[in-house]
């Protein structure tokens, strides 16, 4: 009798045991909410702030603060968690504590603002902040200042080209102006911006076209010297660092500016090369302009400009032999294909008809120079 009472109080416990081991667990409530305002360091809603959430169970989620400046993470276990905010002001996250409760939601306000405010080296920082939005802002109006002033000299440029004799010096006096308000704004926006502002190069590169409108040569090579200075990167920079000091003369100084700009934008070197050629054309230095004629129509080749130049460089570049009472003239190889091709490419636009011309120069040419006394000279 004793076993089996034994047996079944046994048995009792195993059930009881079993029942335990098998109910079902009391799954945890996700009713917590945890929510707030952030404002900016205006005091002004901050919208599209990004705010993580983590939680010490490893909850991890992310949102964004709305038009308004909100914020809201539902569905929140009851527990400790750590928000981070990241202003794009602040080089660190902006961390804070906060609980989530089943009884309600738990509100927690950001005011930036008043956050810098209350630490000294904080309102330092916003005081320096505020400095330098106010100089980065007539940096701006200064540098739009500057821009409308360049295009009323481009303009005035233009109409320079259509002047009477009469209107001539009052039309360049009128470019000089413009040109000088134009720098005046570009050198204040440049003295006011920040130190490390990633635009001082900017405003030098459009000093340098100020001065280079103006024919101010000397004044657009400086300019444009501090732009490469500054941004050694830049391919257009050095182009136009190569125009104006062909334009000076300095050829050689040139030609290191358009290799350097050649080099810098292979895909359009092309461009570099054309103006080289055009400033040893315009420098009656044509057969130097050869070389850099070919390299332009080779990356460039649809380009009826650079052909033309070819072919004039080409023909000065042509061997002459004194035969008797003629001069025979020798072609350089290619001389009649560039003439061509920049006929064909612009049949009826300027080149084209330089190229013709050029064409029939080149069929006088090939007869010989007549160089007899009372003879008729055909001049290249």
């Amino acid at each position: 009798m004793l076993k089996s009472v034994k047996a079944y109080a046994l048995a009792a416990l195993l059930t009881l045991a079993l029942v335990s081991f098998f109910a079902p667990r009391a799954t945890a409530q996700l009713n917590g909410v945890i929510q707030g305002t952030v404002l900016n360091f205006e005091g002004k809603p901050y919208a599209d702030l990004p705010v993580d959430l983590k939680g010490e169970q490893g909850t991890v989620k992310q949102t964004k603060t709305d038009a308004a400046g909100k914020f809201i993470f539902p569905n929140l276990r009851s527990g400790k968690y750590t928000l981070a905010f990241h202003p794009s002001e602040m080089q660190q996250p902006f961390e804070v504590q906060a609980s989530a409760q089943s009884s309600g939601p738990t509100d927690v306000p950001i005011n930036f603002k008043e956050i810098i405010e209350k630490s000294p080296e904080g309102a330092a920082a916003l005081k320096k902040r505020e400095e330098e939005q106010q100089k980065t802002a007539g940096m701006k109006d200064h540098f739009n200042n500057g821009i409308a002033f360049l295009d009323q000299e481009r303009a005035a440029k233009t109409d320079l080209a259509k002047a009477t004799p009469d209107q001539r010096d009052q039309a360049k006096q009128k470019i000089n102006d413009l040109a000088d308000k134009a720098v005046a704004e570009f050198q204040q926006a440049n003295t006011i911006a920040p130190e490390k502002d990633p635009n001082h190069h900017l405003f030098w590169a459009r000093m340098g076209e100020a001065y280079d409108l103006a024919g101010r040569t000397d004044d657009a090579i400086n300019a444009y010297q501090q732009a490469v200075t500054l941004k050694p990167d830049n391919a257009s920079y050095y182009n136009n660092l190569g125009n104006v000091l062909a334009k000076a003369g300095k050829i050689d100084d040139a030609r290191v500016a358009y290799t350097k700009s050649a080099e810098l934008d292979p895909p359009n070197a092309g461009f570099a090369w054309r103006n080289f050629g055009i400033s040893l054309y315009q420098s009656n230095r044509m057969q130097e302009g050869v070389e850099p004629l070919k390299k332009a129509v080779e990356i460039d080749p649809k380009n009826a400009q650079s052909w033309y130049l070819l072919g004039a460089c080409l023909v000065a570049s042509a061997d002459y032999k004194q035969v008797g009472d003629k001069v025979e003239v020798t072609l350089k190889p290619g001389t009649i294909e560039a003439y061509q091709k920049a006929l064909e490419l612009d049949p009826n636009g300027t080149w084209g008809k330089q190229a013709k011309d050029g064409l029939e120069q080149v069929n006088q040419l090939t007869g010989g120079i007549d160089t007899k006394v009372g003879g008729k000279k055909k001049k290249p």
